[in-house]
């Protein structure tokens, strides 16, 4: 039997998924770790955590499965995006890695438009500048840490570190580096436009390649330390929600999926470079050849159930604290949530827009504090679909769901309605990880693409389909849509 491994170095653990030549998850190794806030609307990380994280959970899935290192044929890679990775000339890190929920780019966002032209921005990248993403970052060391910017050689993304400690090789794959947005879109590459505009020395760029393309080779001393075997091809991977679209069968247009873990994401893959016309859906290429994907997403999805699980129910189990607002009907009897926990993306891009409950009246417990919480995220994903579809995605009949908060029937029943769509979930709940070993899979060559490797390995099953809930739940979101608008002079942006 011959194995490949997908790699998962996202913002809290690195996970290394073993998965066999039928596509069956033989094994999961996990190894958990912190981000740094140092300053208030800073998120920082060592490197370092990500390649320990790498060995730990590769031994730990081959010892717990029996499985030798010389019996894995491929590895591919996946990790959060967005996160600034800058390196010397002897690929020794500079600085703790800047994460995609920083949010200290506000001003940097802004000299960006200026330096491309925001509208040449979207244009070239499909993308408005935006503090999660990677450019700002790179303005922001350049103009507030001289000393580290006269030093920088090398810039790559966390999962992309992983691959230089496994490989000694810098790379990056095409979905990864359009999430940067310093990409052409519609070329797949670099664009030198927007590289010279914002002074980025080309050279610091790493060759991009397509997910299932093999970027290197396991050498001798990663193969010591992991327990694999010196030679093991490596391939480009994909940013973690390109991954995941890989491992839930997402690749074609008409087909959608929906990560809702502690972000919620909405993500429709498309055979050519479309983007919505303001850029703030995110526009970037997918993680295989000749297709891109449209991308809408909210900070504070899952995120918001625990915050409201932690300061309302501490040490409540999930799943009992869901289970009671079933008892409540659709709309939650007039109570809303704005579910701008952290900052907000889509479908407003702004990092100090804030959360609130709206509506409250005596009348109202926890149970409808509960339900208005989950209503209030299939809401703003709502937001995000919409305009997705404004910018000439199909309107859904299936969404792929994957992330911890779709293992709430209630919670699936709500999404369907409010998207108007049938919820459906695959037969593995490592989706990232799985996507990045299919993607291995192809490399290794034992399916002739990524298509082959889905239909093969990838089981859909119903979970929940649109009901009587549609007709409240459109108007409680046209009620939701004039929240924040209504609340934003408010928000303390001191």
């Amino acid at each position: 039997m011959a194995y490949v491994i997908g790699i998962d170095a996202s913002t809290t653990a690195t996970k290394a998924v073993l998965i066999d030549e039928a596509g069956a998850v033989r094994g999961v190794g996990v190894f958990d770790y912190e981000y740094e806030v140092p300053r208030p609307l800073w998120s920082e990380q060592s490197p370092e955590l990500w390649w320990d994280g790498t060995i730990a959970s590769i031994r730990s899935v081959l010892a717990t499965t029996g499985v030798a290192g010389t019996e894995v044929v491929a590895i591919g890679v996946t990790g959060q995006m967005h996160g600034l990775v800058l390196l010397d000339a002897a690929g020794h890190v500079l600085r703790p890695a800047i994460l995609w929920n920083d949010q200290r780019t506000g001003a940097e966002c802004e000299r960006i438009r200026e330096a491309v032209g925001a509208q040449r921005l979207i244009e070239i990248t499909g993308n408005d500048a935006l503090t999660g993403f990677t450019a700002p970052k790179l303005v922001w060391v350049r103009d507030h840490e001289p000393d580290v910017w006269a030093r920088v050689a090398h810039v790559l993304l966390p999962k992309d570190y992983v691959r230089l400690r496994l490989t000694g090789e810098y790379a990056i794959d095409k979905a990864d580096g359009a999430g940067t947005i310093l990409f052409d879109l519609a070329a797949r590459d670099w664009s030198p436009e927007v590289l010279a505009a914002l002074r980025i020395d080309p050279a610091w760029m790493p060759p991009t390649f397509e997910g299932p393309d093999v970027t290197g080779a396991v050498t001798a001393t990663a193969a010591a330390l992991t327990g694999l075997r010196a030679g093991t091809p490596v391939v480009a991977g994909g940013g973690d929600q390109a991954a995941n679209a890989v491992g839930v069968g997402v690749l074609d247009p008409g087909t959608m999926a929906l990560s809702l873990g502690t972000s919620g994401v909405l993500f429709a893959a498309t055979d050519r470079a479309i983007h919505e016309p303001r850029g703030i859906v995110h526009a970037f290429c997918h993680a295989v050849p000749d297709r891109w994907h449209l991308m809408s997403v909210m900070l504070s999805a899952g995120g918001s159930l625990r915050w409201f699980r932690d300061a309302v129910a501490p040490g409540e189990d999930f799943e009992r604290l869901v289970a009671a607002a079933a008892d409540v009907s659709p709309g939650s009897d007039g109570l809303l949530f704005l579910p701008y926990l952290t900052g907000e993306r889509s479908p407003h891009p702004d990092p100090l827009a804030r959360g609130a409950f709206v509506g409250l009246t005596v009348s109202h417990d926890r149970r409808h504090l509960t339900r208005a919480v989950l209503e209030g995220v299939a809401f703003g994903l709502r937001d995000g679909l919409d305009l997705m579809t404004a910018a000439g995605v199909p309107a859904p009949t299936q969404i792929r769901a994957s992330g911890g908060g779709v293992v709430s029937p209630l919670w699936r029943q709500i999404l369907a309605d409010v998207l108007d769509a049938e919820i459906a979930t695959v037969d593995t709940a490592e989706g990232t990880a799985f996507g990045a070993g299919l993607l291995a899979a192809v490399g290794a060559g034992w399916f002739p693409s990524a298509w082959a490797a889905t239909a093969a390995t990838v089981t859909v099953m119903p979970a929940a389909s649109p009901g009587p809930g549609v007709e409240p739940y459109g108007q409680a979101h046209a009620r939701y849509r004039e929240l924040y608008p209504a609340l934003a002079p408010t928000f303390d942006r001191a």
